[in-house]
Parts: structure tokens; C-alpha cells; sequence
């Protein structure tokens, strides 16, 4: 038995959660730092190989690059492995933190021949910064616009060759003139289990922490096929491991430090299972609209949308029509309740 006091849990924080929360050295030293190394996205993967080494054969810098999907799939890490496969220096922002067009210049006037710059959360760039970011993808220059009224003027600024790597989890708020603007457009898709089991094993191994295989698989299995979230959990079932004394991470201490974080055999935690219950209890499976469901559960309605529903349809847990949200037959049944006689009758594209 555990003592209560030693480990605690902070209900504050969603350990499941996909959004990205502070690196620390650890999580950097996590990183993969080669194409060899990072686990998952063959496909993608693969053509970005052929595109890099076209590339050089050439003698030119990569086209600009947009990686796309979900949370916590490695978009980040993926771009500093492209720099530095392709040997050259990356520079790191994000959509929100570039506030003027003055940030904007400065940071493409400072880039090198061949230089990466990646934004994160690129959908979220104001439109007078996109504008200044189209020439600069097409022509390598910038136009900027001195003084105001009759005496204004535009200087061109020629810039050195670049390589943009735009990182999105929502590809359609990007406007069609900066998508257009990237020539290798590329989705990363959710881990398999078997992926992340390896990701946990290399994780352990990097950590100097020693796990089974079979408790690396519990691991993957509760990690929504997420990499992100295999490493967080790895971290925390590591621990209870080390107040237990153990030298190997076993299945026990797996299955023990993710039941005592509330996380079930599919991922799911308080926070999805109080969304289910409440369609299911309040509203009787659902229709319910989102701005309803939210305040039913002391949630905003941006956060579940983008953070919560997406798991849950993947699971084919819930789906969105017209009139709202409504529970399918699997989330009545992984939690328990009785399954309504009209869904238990009609199979779904999930069976």
C-alpha cells in the first residue's frame, strides 16, 4: 500500500491531455533527434526522405513545409529533425507570439541560407502578419510600407533562402492563400498501439528506467495515440514505481499508477466520463448542443470541442449532428449503462 501523503494527484492537471504543456529538459531529452528514431508516420516519413535529399541533390533548401493533425503527434519534433537532416539551423515561434509586422521582419531578416523557421499553431497569425509572410514564402523578400497618406513608400528587402515549417491541429482555419503557399503539405495520423509501445520502451530506455513489455504496452494502450501522452504517462508510472522500489517497471505498476490516475483501460478519464454520463443522465443520450453540454459540466466549449470530442469521436463514443451531440451504443456500454432499445437495434459504422 501506498502511503496517501507520499503521491498525490493534482486534479488540476489533465494528465491525458494532448495540449502541450511546458517542456522541461526531460521532455527534451525525449525528443527524437533523427528520422531513425522517430517512431510512426512511415508514410510521411518516407516522402519527406525523397523531398530532402531531392533537395540537396539539388543544391536548394526545402520547400516550405505544412505538417497538420492532432495535438501531440510529434509536428514540433518533426521539424527539428527536417533542420537538422538537412543541416542547417532552426528557428522557433508560433502563430500568437508574432504580434507585428516589425517581429515578423526581424525574424526573416536574421535567417541564413537554407535556415528553418518553424511556427507553431500557425492558423493563428493575424491576417496583416500573412500578409507580409507571402512574399517572403514566394520571392524571398520583403515588402514593407514606410510612412503614411501621400508620402508613404514600399521598400523590397531581399531575404536569404528559407524553408517555412507551419504546424497546425486545424488545417481549415488556415486561409487559402497561405496554404497554397506550401509546396509539401503532410497530415500526421493518430499512433497505433503497437507504436507507442515501442515509444514507451525507447522513452524508458532513454530515461535510464527499465520497463516490460508488457507494462509498456498498458502504457500505449491508455495513451489516446497520442506520443505526447505515453511519455507523460511513462513519467508518472515511473514514479509509483520508484516509491514502490521496484528496479523494473512491471505491469502491476502500470495498471496500479493509471487506475490510481483515473485513466481506464481506453484513455478515458473523470473529465470524459462526466461528459458521457452527463449526455447520457441529463439528456438521455443526446441531442444536447455544446454550449449546453459545456456549462453542464463546468467546461468551456472551445476546450471541449478541440480537446475532449475529438478522442471520443474517434472512439465512435459520441457524434455531431444538426441538433447536437448524442451518445452512441459504445459509450453506454463501456460505461455501463443500459443501452436504449433504438441504438441497440441499429448497428453503427463503428460494429
Amino acid at each position: 500500500m501506498i502511503d496517501e501523503q507520499i503521491i498525490e494527484y493534482d486534479y488540476e492537471t489533465r494528465v491525458v491531455d494532448v495540449e502541450r504543456q511546458t517542456y522541461d529538459d526531460v521532455e527534451n531529452i525525449l525528443r527524437p533527434k533523427s528520422m531513425e528514431g522517430y517512431v510512426g508516420q512511415e508514410k510521411v516519413k518516407d516522402n519527406l526522405t525523397v523531398f530532402m535529399h531531392a533537395a540537396k541533390l539539388r543544391g536548394e533548401s526545402l520547400d516550405h513545409v505544412l505538417l497538420y493533425g492532432p495535438p501531440g503527434l510529434g509536428k514540433t519534433t518533426l521539424a527539428h529533425i527536417i533542420a537538422s537532416e538537412m543541416g542547417t539551423q532552426i528557428k522557433v515561434t508560433s502563430g500568437p507570439a508574432i504580434e507585428k509586422t516589425g517581429d515578423l521582419a526581424a525574424i526573416l531578416s536574421n535567417l541564413n541560407d537554407g535556415d528553418v523557421l518553424f511556427i507553431d499553431e500557425i492558423h493563428r497569425l493575424r491576417h496583416n502578419i500573412e500578409e507580409v509572410l507571402y512574399p517572403a514564402m514566394e520571392d524571398f523578400s520583403l515588402d514593407l510600407i514606410l510612412g503614411k497618406g501621400p508620402s508613404a513608400r514600399t521598400v523590397q528587402i531581399p531575404l536569404k533562402k528559407f524553408t517555412l515549417i507551419g504546424a497546425t491541429t486545424k488545417a481549415g482555419m488556415l486561409s487559402s492563400p497561405l496554404r497554397d503557399r506550401f509546396g509539401v503539405l503532410l497530415r500526421l495520423e493518430l499512433y497505433k498501439i503497437e507504436e507507442l509501445q515501442e515509444i514507451a520502451m525507447r522513452s524508458s530506455k532513454t530515461l535510464g528506467a527499465e520497463i516490460d513489455k508488457d507494462a509498456a504496452l498498458e502504457i500505449a494502450k491508455r495513451s489516446r495515440g497520442t506520443p505526447r501522452i505515453v511519455n507523460r504517462l511513462l513519467k508518472r508510472v515511473r514514479d509509483f514505481s520508484s516509491v514502490l522500489g521496484h528496479e523494473t517497471i512491471t505491469l502491476d505498476d502500470a495498471k496500479l499508477a493509471l487506475n490510481r490516475l483515473d485513466i481506464d483501460d481506453l484513455g478515458l478519464d473523470t473529465t470524459d466520463k462526466k461528459l458521457l454520463s452527463s449526455m447520457i443522465e441529463r439528456f438521455k443520450g443526446g441531442p444536447v448542443g455544446l454550449e449546453t453540454l459545456a456549462a453542464t459540466v463546468n467546461e468551456d466549449a472551445n476546450t471541449l470541442e478541440d480537446v475532449y470530442e475529438p478522442y471520443l469521436l474517434q472512439l465512435g463514443f459520441i457524434a455531431r449532428t444538426t441538433r447536437g451531440r448524442v451518445c452512441l451504443k459504445k459509450a453506454y456500454e463501456h460505461l455501463g449503462y443500459k443501452v436504449p432499445k433504438d441504438l441497440a437495434e441499429q448497428p453503427t459504422l463503428f460494429d
